[in-house]
Parts: C-alpha cells; structure tokens; sequence
C-alpha cells in the first residue's frame, strides 16, 4: 500500500493512501451473490433473482457498507505500516485528485511521553470493609423504604409526612394568582425546597404560616430565583411513619423465600461488599489519575482530541442540569471553554493508561470482564437476561471492556507505585 504522512503541527497528521479497486468490487460482487441466493423478491423464485435486479436493489447500500469496512481497515494497515500511535478518531475524506480510490485522512498522534516510570508515584490506597453496623444501617433504609403512615394531630416534626397547600408573593406578584398549590413531602426527605421543609416542623393539620424562604439564583421558577419570597404555608394532613418489623414476611419481599434472618443480612453483605468495591476502585482511578497529571502535566495534549472531550462534558452537564430541573437559558457556543481544563486532565490520563498498557502489553482479562459483567448483572431481577443483553450487543460489552481494561491498567500501577494505606469507614468509603 502506497502511504505517504504530513506533518501538519506537533501532534497532528495527515495522511493520503489507497484502496485497491478490484478489491473493492471482489468484495461487493461476493457480497451481492450471497444476497442473491437467499433474497426474496416478488415475481421471482428463491435464488433465481437476476443479478441485474440484486444490483438495482441492494448494490448501492452493500457498496457503502463494504467501502466504510475497507477504509477502516485500510487506514489500520497505513497507521501499523507507518508505526504510529492515534489519539482519537481520524477524519477521513476522498482525496481531492481522486483517480484512484485515494483518501486523505487527518488526525492526531499519541504525545511522546519519554519514560513512564510508575514507580515514582506516590498513591494513597483506601481499604474498607462492611461491618455488622453497616448492614444494620442498611436494614433500618429497607424498613424506611417500606413504612406507612399513621395520621396524627399533634404538631409536625422531621420525619413525618405532610400534606401541604402554599401560596407564594413576591412584591405585587401572587402565585398561583388565584388559589393553592398542593404537595406533599416527608419532613427532610428533600422532596421540597429544605427551607420550606423546615417550616412546616411544628405545624398541625388546619394551621397556617408564612415564612420568607430566600430561592438560588438558579431556581427553576423563575419569578423566584435569587429572590427572598414570602410563602404562605397550610398543613391539611399530618401523618408519622411506620416501620414494619424485620420478620419473615418483611424479609421474604425482598426475594428470599426462606425468610430466614441469616441468609437475609448476607445478602446484604454482598451488595454492600459488592457496592464497596466500586467505590474503592473509583477513589483508586482518581488518585492514580491525579498522580500522573501532577508528574505529566507539561507534556502537550492533542488539541482537537481535548476539545472534543469538552464539549462532551458541557453537554453532560447541561443535560444533567435538565434533568434536575434547573433553569437552562440560551447556550453560548463557548460553553465548552470553562471544561477545557478539567477535559485536558482527562484525556491526559486516558492517553498515559492507554500507553502504559501498550508498552507492558497488558491485555484484558476475559475472566475480569465476566465477573464484571456478572456482578453488574447481579443488581437486577434477572441477571441472566442482563448478561445476554451484553453478549449479544457489541457496542455494550466493548464499554464493558474498555471499562475492565482500563481498571486493570489503574491495579497494575498502584501495584508498582509508592504507596500509603488509608483506612475508611464504609459511609466514608462509598462518599464520594
């Protein structure tokens, strides 16, 4: 294959190669007869359609379909010809002068990061385990999930549940202008604003009270955003809760048939142990991470490759804003610039996991990935469904892949750097 590169900056490319042509039509004539021999057609027999229909039908989308995979492969070939090491995806295009099946690919290249020595990090491992206290928090969040409720008619505390009608003014401004809203939450659950949940401790049912609840600046009511509004407050139902007794039928609706208490707290033991685990190896990734920013940070990041990254995570961000229904007005078309940064770091440490894992040839562990895949499984009613669903989609088990080897890659370093045990309580552990 004839392949010639350009430098167009110190990390960016570009380079022109070939596809052969008889290739090209080898592969989509192949293709077509393959078609042919099972297509449907009305008006013909099973495996008797004439070539120059197959063609009409299907040669446009197969020629597409068979050139995007000689591309792909065609750009690998050049990019392993030529020893080079790509950051991110290439832009691929038909050469100007196209009187061959010539393209022209521009990307950008692997920063040169001289001697990677893991050895001289300095990384603080956090060890954890779940104690018999845990698993009683955890039960006690189980019997909170499944309480009920008792009306009562004494005054309001935190806890209890109330029914509520407010109306709320801002200057002239009345909302609702006419009439209540109506809601209800449970006393520092946060289903409400945690200043107007504070205002309702010491009400009873039929009592009123306005209290001046001062609103961030990004509220999602505008009229009250970075406002102090004065909000009248009327409890119309009171109840306390409930809890159910941790008994064979409060244990058997959690899907253990036995109902028997042992059993039931060592499944709790292994969700928590399990929960723990990927908590431990997240805090690991961010302090493996920040020790190779600290000792690579002058080293220069494909610029492309990082801008890209920041527009992913803004809109992350903005999306994730949405969702918790905060106030998103227009988006400036620099929203990326205040994530370039933090993009930088990223893409930094995803380029040093993926060379260090190139020079000391790791490879993924097929058996990481399957107890991966099953301890992800094992969270839903019905892991086996889970575990063909990532079988048989190729997009999910390469994240899941990726995922797995990239933990391998982070083990593999904390392993040979300078270390420091740190010990965490389990709440601690899992707070993130």
């Amino acid at each position: 294959m004839q392949v010639s590169v350009e430098t167009l900056g110190n990390l960016e490319r570009r380079m022109t190669f070939s596809l052969p042509a008889d290739r090209l039509e080898s592969v989509v004539d192949g293709r077509l007869r393959e078609i042919a021999r099972g297509a449907k057609i009305k008006g013909f027999r099973p495996g008797k359609v004439p070539a120059k229909v197959i063609e009409q039908r299907f040669g446009e989308q197969v020629r597409a379909e068979v050139l995007d995979g000689l591309l792909r492969e065609g750009f690998s070939n050049a990019v392993r010809q030529e020893s080079l090491q790509i950051a991110g995806n290439p832009q691929i295009v038909p050469a100007a002068d196209q009187t061959e099946l010539a393209y022209v690919a521009t990307f950008e290249v692997v920063p040169d990061f001289g001697d990677i020595d893991v050895a001289k990090l300095n990384v603080i491992r956090h060890a954890a385990q779940v104690s018999d206290t845990d698993i009683d928090a955890m039960i006690e969040n189980l019997r909170l999930q499944r309480r009920s409720w008792n009306a009562v008619e004494r005054a309001a505390t935190t806890g209890d549940a109330v029914e509520v009608e407010t109306w709320s003014q801002i200057g002239d401004e009345r909302l609702p202008a006419e009439g209540v809203e109506r809601g209800a939450t449970a006393i520092g659950s946060g289903a409400m604003f945690p200043a107007i949940e504070a205002a309702l401790v010491g009400l009873k049912v039929d009592e009123e009270k306005l209290a001046e609840i001062e609103f961030p600046a990004d509220w999602r009511v505008p009229q009250f955003a970075g406002k102090k509004v004065n909000v009248h407050l009327k409890a119309t139902k009171v109840s306390e809760p409930v809890l159910p007794e941790v008994d064979a039928t409060f244990i058997k609706s959690f899907g253990i048939k036995s109902g028997d208490v042992a059993q039931f707290r060592n499944d709790i033991r292994s969700n928590l142990e399990r929960e723990l685990k990927g908590a431990l190896m997240t805090r690991l990734r961010r302090e493996v991470g920040e020790q190779l920013i600290a000792a690579y940070a002058q080293v220069e990041m494909p610029p492309r490759l990082v801008e890209n990254e920041a527009r992913d995570m803004a809109r992350q961000t903005i999306e994730q804003a949405r969702r918790q229904g905060r106030a998103i007005g227009e988006i400036p078309a620099d929203a990326h610039q205040g994530f370039m940064d933090a993009a930088r770091k990223r893409v930094l440490v995803g380029l040093l996991v993926g060379e260090i894992a190139r020079r000391n040839e790791l490879k993924l562990d097929p058996k990481r990935v399957t107890e991966t895949m099953q301890l992800i499984a094992s969270t839903y009613e019905e892991p086996q469904q889970v575990i063909e669903l990532y079988r048989n989609d190729a997009q999910l088990m390469s994240s899941l892949q990726s995922r797995v080897m990239e933990e391998q890659v982070i083990d593999w370093i904390a392993e040979r750097a300078q270390h420091t045990e740190q010990p965490l309580s389990f709440s601690e552990a899992i707070r993130q």
